[in-house]
């Protein structure tokens, strides 16, 4: 018999995950670099990715694709010397997301169950519901996030990306009800990834 796959509490797995952004913010606070903070959000990244491997043997796919976008954007932005690179990573990939559930969902298919890692089964109206939510919510950052990178300073950005890490895990709390109405197994329940689980 296999062994049975060990998973992280909710609230650890959050931690992990939001520790770069908030690594980021300290160290661009203290030291006003913000090449030296991005050094710490690519290997938070990697980091976080790795603790995941190790804990639950698995990367979920949502992590997975942040925390890869990061260390590509934040690369790029120490490579190019440019720091509004990896201010625009927030911008495409939530807008990316977004685009994918939506026109997904208009050709009749709905990608968020594999984004979610299938860590629970809903009907397909429910799945459809969720995927909007989701989507809405991905483009609602992806606009918050030009407007305060374009008008306002890296420290004001850097403190709004640990504020949407905070209001992606609200987001994530708030569907526990739905699920739980619409689960076929209530019992296999827990809060979903948040739309934005790291930097």
């Amino acid at each position: 018999m296999a062994e049975p796959r060990r998973k992280a509490p909710p609230a650890l797995r959050w931690a992990i995950d939001g520790a770069p952004a908030v690594a980021f913010l300290i160290v661009l606070l203290v030291t006003h670099d913000f090449r030296l903070a991005t050094w710490f959000v690519i290997g938070g990244a990697v980091l976080a990715l790795a603790i995941a491997l190790i804990f639950e043997r698995r990367i979920a796919p949502l992590p997975a694709l942040t925390g890869g976008m990061a260390v590509v954007f934040g690369g790029a932005s120490l490579i190019l010397h440019r720091a509004d690179i990896l201010q625009m990573k927030m911008t495409f990939v939530d807008a990316a997301l977004g685009a994918v559930l939506f026109g997904a969902l208009a050709l009749g298919r709905n990608p968020l169950k594999f984004i979610l890692g299938g860590a629970f089964h809903l009907p397909d109206r429910a799945w459809k519901v969720l995927a909007v939510r989701y989507g809405l919510f991905w483009w609602a950052c992806a606009l918050a996030n030009e407007v305060v990178r374009r008008g306002f300073s890296q420290e004001i950005w850097a403190a709004f990306r640990v504020g949407a890490l905070i209001a992606a895990v609200v987001f994530a709390l708030v569907q526990t009800p739905f699920l739980l109405k619409h689960a076929i197994d209530p019992g296999e329940v827990e809060p979903p990834e948040p739309p934005d689980p790291g930097l």
